[in-house]
């Protein structure tokens, strides 16, 4: 039985070092994904609110004057920039720490001291810089919370960069100054639920026909059809062939994670099988 045990701690470890070495597989596309997808996103930023001011509503883009309009365009060009900064913080690398820690509780099958590890990116607070969150890589579980996180961090930068767009759009007068600010939120937080549909038409906007109470009478109310930019991921990916390539990548390496995870989690309870018949068979006593 202890051989048993033996052979099951050797596939064990065989495991993590292969979990480990896909695990820096999976940062390095990660990291160049994010490097295309915040180019990517200053562009389709500017194409939105390009097709917004003139597609949208020309005539209140038209009243703006000629510093106006460059100041606009400048400012959103900074939006772009600030979100592309956030995607590329969203993840980063280091060593831990010579003692071996690796930042977890030590409560998950006991895999948190090998000596192996690497900062990642948790969720980010609002739109600040995400804090760097240290965990096995050779944890599956720990992994795939990771990539997680990742993914609810870029769509939240997304979300928050549609919003503060439509917000400096309409400062500048350019959306109506009668639309609420829920409005303007609810436009925002649909990017995120409609993150992977490809909408026909210009990309990255969203159509809304919203009904509007009439501040002379507060009975009467009248419809009035919007245009607000929604940046959608999916609407981002499917615009650049590159970042199409490094989404595919990153599906494979998830893939072969998964797989290694279901054998990780099958070792795990052989070798737990292995040590209670072991500690049966020591403790029994006729």
């Amino acid at each position: 039985m202890a051989r048993a045990i033996e052979r099951i701690e050797r596939d064990i470890a065989a495991l993590k070092e292969a979990i480990q070495a896909i695990a820096t597989e999976l940062q390095s596309a990660y990291a160049s994904y994010l490097n295309t997808l915040g180019l990517a996103v200053r562009k389709q930023l500017i194409l939105a609110s390009y097709h917004l001011c003139t597609q949208g509503y020309p005539e209140n883009f038209l009243h703006l004057s000629l510093n106006q309009r460059q100041q606009l365009q400048q400012a959103i060009r900074k939006l772009g920039q600030v979100a592309s900064e956030q995607l590329l913080t969203c993840i980063k690398s280091e060593e831990v720490g010579k003692d071996g820690t690796d930042g977890t509780d030590g409560t998950d099958e006991g895999d948190g001291q090998n000596g192996e590890g690497t900062s990642l990116s948790p969720v980010m607070q609002g739109t600040s810089t995400p804090e760097p969150l240290t965990l096995d890589t050779s944890n599956p579980i720990e992994l795939a919370k990771w990539q997680h996180n990742l993914e609810e961090v870029t769509q939240e930068i997304l979300k928050k960069l549609s919003h503060d767009a439509n917000l400096l759009l309409q400062k500048a007068g350019v959306l109506p100054k009668k639309l609420p600010e829920p409005i303007l939120a609810a436009a925002a937080a649909a990017a995120s639920e409609a993150s992977a549909e490809v909408m026909p038409g210009p990309p990255n906007l969203l159509n809304l026909v919203i009904e509007i109470e009439n501040e002379q009478q507060s009975e009467d109310s009248e419809l009035a059809q919007i245009m607000a930019i929604n940046l959608r991921l999916g609407e981002i990916e499917f615009a650049d062939v590159t970042l199409s390539s490094e989404r595919r990548q990153i599906r494979s390496i998830l893939v072969q994670i998964n797989k290694l995870g279901r054998e990780y989690q099958k070792k795990h309870r052989e070798r737990a099988i292995a040590e209670a018949e072991a500690a049966w068979r020591a403790s029994w006593f006729e």
